[in-house]
């Protein structure tokens, strides 16, 4: 069973996702082979079995005399053994890592599982994040003296790769390589963009795991006003680290550079293993996860793979209507390719950058990443009373809307998204004019394919009637029947649009830029890119309230009204990093 489905309910999808598309076809032969083994073979052969795989269950002492559960499966065969390590917080995902476990030691693997500190059965008091270095290092050291551990290697997805990061620069002598999917060390690119808070990210996720039961409703907690006090208001009980996430919207926050995240921050530069690094072009740890890599040492980057792939947080495919033949987008069998060559192997890894670009269905290669500047021309889009041109309107104009903060536009397909999974990822569109406060900009059909390889930008000029407020750019492919499809989205605020923006003055005309995530992209020819503007993506982000200050005090709202100002002396563009 898939932890949150009814045995035979989960998905086909979601577990060729973890393990391939033969699963089913192995698990098959596994379920008929014992009877015809037992019954058959060894009969015959008046052969003994070496036996089956062992599963343990056993307290683990950590220091401070906390005892934490651990699970050990080895396989049937003598060790040593390969061993994969994971530390897991979430209880729902036992049966889950019982399946992984069951699934390595057919494969030669043993592997180790701990249940991070006041999870599942292991005692101690849950607190997120702060423990898991001293815990893993603890692991590790117990690890590195177990006679039949021959060489380790971390694993973990999400939360579970956070766990492998704590510990990336302290490994011990037996682990020889980690593989981190799905996370990154810069806290802060995962928790704002640009002064709004991914919500569906973050806040889901403390309700989801406080440490108690919490019944609230998640869509409510999210729109809560003060957010800052949600949690005693709506969830009974008071999270500190929740508060501390939303009381810290600037990057230039000590918070993010002190205690835990100053740390994780710390640690990719001084990593001494090779590291395979398994990111998603739709996953919301995308950004942190580039930074991690980005801020290896040379060293350790000539030995360690990155691969960018198109699927979301969960290794799905995420562009609604389409079914690409080339995603490639199985967790476990890449995990397994970099063990049996790190672990099974022995082998030191060369370095290896994969990259898919979403359009042509096609896989890349490159030296490194990000991918350098030259080759690579910028082009602009300007924005023109409903379309995108290639030249700079002389005339300016303007086009206008108002912003309420109780009726914001609800996110339809988005990269910065957990909890919402049916709008994770590229998402058919509704038509232009669907509400009054998004205002939609479309090009010409292309005469020729646009590849589309970096972070897209739009320059935005802009005025409004309240003191601080968001805007919101919507980037999509229209296809020549119609249909549209989003593929990046981003935000920004006024009062935080860059680290030194002066207080601002409603009516002032001011250029923000709404920065958006990097992406390999081909446009084809015939198609059209459409631009959505707006002041609202919930809950793909925190909603506005127009007011000054700090977002998580705000207790109230007011409309504003929002200008986007164009061509002239206000050239609002979109900003595309175009290559070939």
């Amino acid at each position: 069973m898939v932890p949150g489905f009814r045995k035979g309910k989960c998905p086909r999808q979601m577990i060729e996702a973890m393990y391939g598309a033969d699963v089913f076809t192995e698990d098959g032969i596994n379920e008929i082979f014992p009877e015809v083994y037992a019954g058959t073979v060894l009969k015959e052969e008046n052969l003994k079995p070496v036996g089956m795989p062992t599963v343990v269950d056993m307290q683990f002492p950590e220091a401070g005399g906390v005892e934490l559960t651990v699970d050990i499966f080895r396989p049937a065969t003598p060790g040593p053994y390969p061993t994969i390590v994971v530390r897991c917080p979430y209880p729902q995902q036992v049966e889950l890592w019982k399946l992984h476990g069951e699934h390595l030691n057919r494969r030669g693997y043993a592997m180790v599982c701990e249940w991070c500190r006041g999870t599942y059965t292991s005692g101690g008091t849950w607190e997120p994040n702060v423990n898991e270095r001293n815990d893993g290092a603890d692991l590790l050291a117990w690890c590195e003296h177990q006679d039949w551990i021959d060489v380790i290697g971390l694993w973990g997805t999400s939360y579970l790769s956070l766990t492998c990061w704590t510990v990336a620069d302290i490994t011990t002598p037996k682990v020889a390589s980690i593989c981190a999917n799905h996370y990154g060390t810069d806290r802060f690119a995962s928790a704002y963009q640009k002064g709004s808070f991914r919500c569906d990210v973050l806040t889901a996720w403390a309700m989801q795991n406080a440490g108690y039961p919490v019944d609230a409703d998640y869509m409510k907690s999210a729109l809560h006003l003060p957010q800052m006090s949600v949690d005693e208001d709506m969830w009974g009980g008071r999270l500190d680290w929740y508060r501390d996430w939303i009381s810290h919207p600037k990057d230039a926050d000590a918070y993010w550079d002190e205690g835990f995240w100053g740390l994780l921050k710390s640690i990719p530069s001084k990593v001494k293993v090779p590291m395979f690094i398994h990111e998603g072009w739709f996953d919301h740890h995308l950004g942190s996860a580039l930074t991690g890599y980005a801020a290896l040492n040379e060293q350790v980057k000539e030995h360690s793979w990155l691969r960018i792939g198109c699927w979301n947080h969960y290794f799905l495919n995420p562009l609604e209507g389409l079914e690409p033949k080339h995603l490639d987008a199985a967790e476990v069998p890449a995990a397994l390719e970099w063990f049996d060559l790190t672990l099974k192997r022995k082998q030191t890894p060369m370095r290896q950058v994969e990259y898919y670009e979403i359009g042509s269905d096609s896989w890349h290669v490159a030296d490194s990443w990000p991918l350098p500047s030259a080759g690579a021309d910028e082009v602009r889009l300007y924005l023109k009373s409903g379309e995108l041109t290639a030249e700079a309107p002389q005339a300016a104009s303007a086009a206008e809307y108002d912003y309420d903060p109780a009726n914001p536009v609800m996110t339809r397909g988005g990269e910065a998204l957990l909890t919402t999974m049916d709008e994770i990822g590229a998402r058919i569109q509704p038509e232009p004019g669907w509400r009054d406060d998004v205002i939609t900009f479309e090009s010409e059909p292309l005469d020729h394919d646009l590849h589309i390889q970096g972070a897209i930008s739009v320059d935005l000029y802009v005025s409004s009637s309240a003191p601080d407020t968001a805007f919101t750019a919507k980037l999509m492919c229209v296809d020549p029947d119609g249909t549209a499809r989003n593929y990046r989205t981003s935000i920004t605020t006024i009062g935080l649009d860059t680290p030194d923006a002066a207080p601002y003055k409603p009516g002032e005309i001011r250029r923000v830029s709404i920065d958006m995530w990097g992406i390999c992209w081909m446009v084809p020819a015939g198609s059209r890119i459409r631009c959505d503007i707006s002041s609202s993506d919930f809950p793909q982000y925190s909603v506005h309230t127009n007011h000054a200050g700090l977002w998580s005090e705000q207790t109230g709202t007011q409309v504003a009204h929002q200008t986007i100002h164009m061509g002239g002396a206000t050239p609002s563009a979109i900003v595309l990093p175009v290559r070939g």
